[in-house]
């Protein structure tokens, strides 16, 4: 297989999964039960829906903040509004197409903020490594509030405790030893990689070289607590889920964090594993449906209005790069 097929399929297959999986929702479900979920959409309350919109902004703006904390160690302090509408447009792609937005937000800030390619990475990849952590923390509280559900999900997917453990073991066994035979060879290619991880690793270290790390750190808890944040008010949408605690919005939240990774930007997966979810603590399907998607259409409509503004003002307000 060549490597422009292989691209199409990348680029496709998500895409295809994404639809395949709104066409499975939607003949699924009875007629009766569609209308039912199109009335709960139509009629959810702007005033939370906006909040949630609103919430998820400010997420952004303060990962935006965040960014040059991680960059200031490396020599380099980008404009605050730069970073935030190369953010916007890096997720915006990603609903595009997966993992776009993982290569798109270098190259923006390499453009107009001549930051070199590989640091800016460096310090997106340390990024994504602080925000694994915070989501192992979000399960783990979920793990100790809500144990039976999510033990009992990982038993019916096949997947005990301990096998969940071991995978993540041997994938981090397998990128050592990758790492070490790629640092002992002398050929070409090689080379052209550790130098390009040489500067990935100047970006991961630039956390322990940052001189606010308390605002680091802030920041960081404020984005996640920013994410449960939207889950929790989106509740407020639909009746049945108006009694959701914390720990159960947890779950949800949880399962639609796996989903968003796994199509673009959720697409026909999200709602339905979070519906699944909310089945478990009594949640009629309908109910759980309409919830899961009211979230999804507002989230996405927030990246599809300020990714595009960000398209339009990015380049407009930086004529001299």
């Amino acid at each position: 297989m060549n490597n422009s097929v292989k691209k199409i399929l990348k680029t496709t297959l998500p895409i295809a999964l994404g639809v395949f999986l709104v066409w499975y929702s939607y003949n699924s479900t009875s007629v009766e039960d569609r209308s039912e979920i199109l009335r709960y959409i139509k009629e959810a309350d702007v005033f939370w829906v906006s909040l949630s919109v609103c919430i998820g902004v400010l997420s952004h703006i303060s990962r935006a903040i965040r960014w040059n904390y991680l960059l200031e160690p490396l020599g380099y302090r980008p404009k605050i509004r730069n970073n935030v509408m190369i953010i916007f447009l890096s997720y915006f792609a990603n609903a595009l197409i997966i993992r776009s937005g993982e290569v798109l937000r270098p190259t923006a800030l390499a453009t107009y903020e001549n930051v070199p390619f590989e640091k800016g990475l460096g310090t997106i990849v340390a990024e994504r490594i602080i925000d694994v952590l915070m989501l192992l923390i979000v399960i783990m509280a979920a793990l100790v509030l809500q144990t039976d559900i999510i033990l009992g999900i990982l038993e019916e997917n096949g997947i005990g405790l301990v096998g969940s453990i071991g995978i993540l073991a041997i994938g981090i066994i397998g990128l050592f030893i990758a790492i070490r035979i790629i640092k002992r060879s002398t050929s070409k290619f090689a080379v052209k990689i550790k130098t390009f991880l040489k500067g990935i690793q100047e970006g991961v270290l630039s956390i322990f070289k940052m001189k606010r790390k308390w605002a680091f750190i802030f920041h960081t808890f404020f984005i996640w607590v920013a994410y449960i944040a939207m889950f929790w008010t989106i509740k407020f949408t639909v009746i049945e889920t108006i009694d959701l605690s914390v720990s159960q919005i947890l779950v949800a939240f949880i399962a639609g964090a796996f989903a968003m990774s796994a199509t673009n930007g959720g697409l026909g997966l999200f709602p339905i594993v979070v519906s699944k979810i909310l089945v478990l603590y009594g949640i009629s399907e309908v109910s759980g449906d309409a919830y899961g998607w009211i979230m999804w259409i507002a989230q996405t409509l927030m990246l599809v209005v300020f990714g595009a503004i960000s398209f339009l003002l990015l380049p407009l307000l930086n004529r001299n790069r």
